[in-house]
C-alpha cells in the first residue's frame, strides 16, 4: 500500500470539472485508490462519492492506494493533484 497526504490549494476545492478529471485518471490504473479526510472516505473512481465529501481549499486529504500497479498509480495522482487542485 502507497499512502501520501495533500492539501488543496484551489480556491473552490474540489468541485466538478477537477474532480470529474481526477476519476479519469484514477480509472486508467487497476489499483484500488481511496481518498480519506475527517469528514469520511471516498472510492476516487466514484464522482458522486468524492463530491460528497465537499472538500474545501486548505483541507488535507490522505490517498491510499493498493493493488496492482500501486506505485505507478499513486505517482499519478499526486501529480494530478499538484498540477491540477
Amino acid at each position: 500500500m502507497v499512502t501520501f497526504q495533500y492539501t488543496i490549494k484551489d480556491a473552490v476545492g474540489i468541485h466538478a470539472r477537477p474532480a470529474g478529471a481526477l476519476v479519469q485518471e484514477a480509472k486508467k490504473y487497476p489499483a484500488s485508490i481511496m481518498m480519506k479526510t475527517e469528514k469520511g472516505n471516498a472510492d476516487v473512481k466514484k464522482l458522486l462519492a468524492i463530491m460528497s465529501l465537499g472538500i474545501k481549499q486548505g483541507e488535507e486529504i490522505t490517498i491510499e492506494v493498493s493493488g496492482e500497479g500501486e506505485e505507478a498509480a499513486a505517482t499519478a495522482i499526486q501529480e494530478f493533484l499538484k498540477a491540477n487542485l
